[in-house]
């Protein structure tokens, strides 16, 4: 018998039991005593796992773990999730059920299942040690500058340095992995707490991965205890993903993580997941599983999507290298809106495997993962390292191609894309492209820079409108429906708000993709016209990553200036330039929009709401010039000041 002088000792007795060898293991809540506990109390779970040489060899049952953890909540589901992440080092697949019957969703209704993955994702967050101090309330809307009052000075020192710095601290013996670890896993929690940017944080793991770390000899590899952020759809092993569907919470990493793989050979400490929206699918992230992510530079304003999680984590410094994921701006548009780098690479380049998608087989416009980082230099890090593992070899749909060395040439042709000739960009962006276009004039004979005649953009967005969903969102909306959740505002939009989407025959796909390559190839034509005169076609464009700075939560509903590119399989960085000024950013009052899209467009915008928000700008080369687009890139931040 158990007792404690101020709370209760709960019993939970978890028994493993082997279903099969095609099947993973069945995990049974046996005993959970009292039914209704107190928050006080405290929870005993003894694990009993079956004979398996992977962990020990025993006959029949022996009790292998037993763990005392404060809970704020307890539900059969909690404990198991509780359980998963302590028996999660054992690597062991598992999938829950209580009192010996198997989990199904149709018989749980959503509010249940939100309330249980969230209650996870607290927990996780819960276990960091030292616990963070509480934090001022009111928060202001900037909370960029609240980590200075929560966090130590070495955690405060260690995550300011970016990737390659951090890297040569570790190599130097200035900190271990360890201590390199726990400061981003308190950062990390910070960050959540400040923009709900997380699923889950993996303390445990983490901690148990970089200590081991520390006993090598030598560098594991070129990534050697760097910790490294992953939107969560993207997958991970020994997790559950549900890849922002109520009706996957609870499913099972099926099959390898292909990019984490290599990571993770090269050294990288993986320790959290992150937010992504409904679907995948918007400009911003918000679920209704996690609520809305905002930005930390103004909690008014979103962070951008898809891979909002990481933009905002990575904006709070709580990563400074993560993944996202691109297939109409989910990568440019979040590190746009919060003044980080983000890089789209060419599809074909970084592999896919172990991501959770709802329309798998849709092509007609490829998805490609790709880095976010508060550096210049971590996105030259993760690409040059990810494709020196030949990548290709276990993924050969990747084409062959290595990270290779690149000399730009003696004269740079550089062209400004001022508008898209839809939508006029907000007097911020418009300041941003005319000053970097002043000061790559003013280095002289060494660059020309010429205006960029867009061609045909609203065709194009109409196209990849409508190779989004071939099968009108079906889908996506059954899945939804199936979860017992709402279709979100913006979900609603992309789907019903155009008649573009719509379900389509096998040969009205056929013409849809006809057009879109004869689009590709008009472009192609476009961009060789402009060395017509010179025999010299541009080297890049640079262009706004959106509309406007980071668009106040609900309105992100213009993906042209990064979706183009999509389709057109052009690679693009995105850097940061500038902030909203609220003296040099005026509205211009006798403006007179072009259209419906326009007119939305500048009626939202007035300086007053952009308060702090970043302004960053697009850099986008030809197709597998993609070391040449971070090259540019190089090229553009040195003539800017920077090193």
């Amino acid at each position: 018998m158990f007792v404690k002088r101020r709370a209760t000792l709960l019993k939970a007795e978890v028994r493993i039991t082997r279903m099969g060898d095609s099947h993973p293991l069945e995990v049974v809540i046996a005993e959970l005593q009292p039914a209704s506990p107190r928050p006080s109390d405290k929870l005993l779970i003894t694990v009993f796992l079956p004979k398996t040489n992977s962990i020990r060899q025993v006959k029949g049952l022996s009790a292998i773990s037993a763990v005392s953890i404060t809970f704020p909540q307890f539900s059969a589901s909690s404990v198991l999730a509780q359980f998963a992440l302590i028996i999660s080092s054992f690597n062991i697949q598992i999938k829950f059920s209580h009192k010996g019957t198997k989990a199904s969703h149709p018989t749980m209704n959503a509010t249940q299942l939100i309330a249980e993955v969230r209650s996870f994702r607290d927990v996780s967050v819960s276990r960091i040690e030292p616990p963070l101090a509480e934090l001022p309330h009111p928060l202001p809307k900037n909370v960029t500058g609240i980590a200075k009052q929560v966090l130590t000075e070495e955690e405060l020192k260690i995550t300011k340095l970016d990737a390659p710095e951090l890297l040569k601290a570790i190599r130097d013996k200035t900190f271990s992995c360890e201590t390199v670890t726990r400061a981003f896993l308190r950062r990390a929690a910070l960050a959540q707490k400040l923009t709900n940017c997380l699923t889950e944080l993996l303390p445990e793991k983490a901690i148990a991965r970089a200590k081991y770390l520390d006993t090598l000899p030598t560098p594991s590899g070129p990534l050697h205890g760097l910790p490294i952020s992953i939107k969560e759809h993207h997958g991970m092993k020994d997790t559950t993903t549900n890849g922002s569907y109520v009706a996957w919470i609870g499913s099972p990493q099926v099959g390898p993580c292909a990019v984490q793989e290599v990571l993770w050979k090269a050294g990288a400490v993986f320790y959290a997941r992150t937010t992504q929206p409904q679907a995948v699918m918007h400009l911003e992230t918000s679920t209704n599983i996690y609520g809305v992510t905002t930005n930390p530079w103004n909690t008014d304003l979103t962070p951008g999507g898809s891979s909002g999680g990481e933009s905002a984590l990575i904006a709070c410094r709580g990563s400074v290298l993560g993944m996202g994921g691109d297939i109409g701006g989910s990568i440019r548009c979040p590190a746009a809106n919060t003044g980080i780098y983000g890089f789209k690479p060419t599809p074909g380049r970084i592999a896919k495997q172990g991501s959770f998608n709802a329309i798998v087989g849709q092509e007609g416009i490829m998805a490609t993962q790709g880095p976010m980082a508060s550096s210049r230099s971590g996105l030259d890090l993760f690409m040059e390292t990810y494709l020196s593992y030949q990548p290709w070899i276990k993924d050969d749909y990747l084409v062959p191609i290595p990270w290779r060395p690149v000399s730009l040439p003696q004269k740079l042709k550089i062209a400004i894309m001022w508008s898209d000739g839809i939508v006029t960009p907000h007097p911020p962006v418009t300041r941003a492209l005319k000053s970097i276009a002043k000061t790559l004039k003013e280095l002289g004979a060494d660059i020309d820079i010429v205006d960029w005649k867009p061609e045909g953009h609203d065709e194009c967005w109409n196209l990849t409108q409508a190779l989004y969903y071939e099968d009108g969102g079906r889908t996506v909306e059954e899945l939804i429906k199936k979860g017992g959740e709402e279709m979100l505002p913006l979900t609603k939009w992309l789907i019903h708000g155009s008649e573009n989407v719509k379900y389509r025959s096998v040969e009205e796909v056929w013409d849809l993709k006809a057009k879109r390559n004869a689009y590709r190839l008009r472009y192609n034509n476009l961009w060789l016209r402009t060395g017509a005169d010179d025999g010299h076609p541009v080297d890049a464009i640079i262009c706004p990553a959106g509309p406007g700075p980071a668009p106040p939560l609900g309105n992100a509903k213009y993906w042209n200036y990064t979706s183009q590119w999509n389709l057109l399989e052009y690679p693009g960085a995105v850097f940061p330039v500038t902030f909203v000024d609220q003296d040099l950013d005026k509205k211009d009052a006798k403006y007179v929009p072009m259209n419906e899209q326009d007119k939305f467009n500048y009626d939202l915008y007035s300086p007053e709401k952009y308060v702090a928000a970043p302004v960053s700008l697009q850099i986008v080369t030809r197709r597998f010039e993609d070391e040449k687009c971070l090259k540019i890139l190089e090229f553009v931040e040195k003539a800017m000041g920077r090193k």
